[in-house]
């Protein structure tokens, strides 16, 4: 577990997930189909509690020269980041959830806040909970 600050909010346009976690993959194609791939772009998943049920958005990030895209966006805000990377996530997709539950078992984190999947190119995955303050 390490702790890693985001030094600028990240502007990301998302597709919404129709199902938690069943939707996660169909979500991710969807936006792979309206935001073109970039090796400079990072990639995201983004999930939090809304009305009592676990809503998942796909995410990427939006350039600044970019027009719409016809996505809905939102910003991950900067700040201070407890974060756990899995390696070789799509092996054992069950170890995302197991780092989520670590990370959300510290009371410092934002209750506002998303857990963030910051996908570190092919195969590993950062899992990130904002901090507060």
């Amino acid at each position: 577990m390490e702790t890693l600050v985001i030094e600028n909010d990240i502007k990301v346009v998302y597709v919404t997930a129709t199902s938690f976690p069943e939707g996660i993959q169909e979500a991710h194609e969807r936006l792979h189909e309206v935001i073109p791939y970039s090796n400079e772009r990072r990639y995201f998943g983004l999930s939090r509690p809304e009305m009592g049920v676990i809503v998942y958005k796909a995410a990427a990030e939006q350039f600044e020269k970019e027009k719409d895209s016809n996505c809905e966006a939102l910003i991950i805000e900067k700040g201070k980041y407890r974060s756990i990377t899995v390696m070789n996530y799509k092996n054992a997709p069950q170890k995302i959830s197991e780092a989520f539950d670590e990370l959300i078992s510290y009371s410092d984190i934002d209750p506002n806040g998303y857990c963030v999947e910051w996908y570190q190119g092919e195969e590993d995955v950062k899992c990130m909970v904002r901090l507060k303050g």
